[in-house]
């Protein structure tokens, strides 16, 4: 059950980072101007859309604190890691976002640690 408390944790934490990408990508530029700084995160914020996002980190959060009881912390914080990995991979599909091989050899070199780090615990 570990594991499952584990991948909802990536599950939600990569699914807010991808929606409020792509909703803050829609509300364009952060203004120069405080309070028009303050309007527009106002507005973004309202966004049912973004407010979902806050919602699953605070799933997440949940979902985290229920597997970390369940491992020793050096044992379940690496595979965190994997957010990074699936935040990169979709962004390339949903966002059109750049792939190069310094982003492929990063992300290989996560996946890499993360079998080193699962195989010493």
């Amino acid at each position: 059950m570990g594991y499952f408390y584990i991948f909802l944790t990536i599950a939600f934490t990569v699914y807010g980072q991808l929606v409020l990408k792509w909703r803050m990508d829609m509300k364009g530029q952060l203004p120069v101007a405080f309070n028009d700084k303050i309007q527009f995160m106002m507005h973004a914020y309202l966004d049912p859309w973004v407010i979902s996002g806050f919602v699953v980190a605070f799933m997440a959060s949940l979902t985290w604190s229920m597997a970390i009881t369940k491992f020793q912390l050096s044992q379940a914080y690496p595979f965190m890691s994997l957010s990074y990995v699936f935040v990169f991979i979709l962004s390339v599909f949903l966002f059109n976002e750049e792939v190069n091989l310094a982003k492929i050899i990063g992300c290989l070199l996560v996946l890499l640690g993360i079998i080193v780090i699962a195989r010493a615990s």
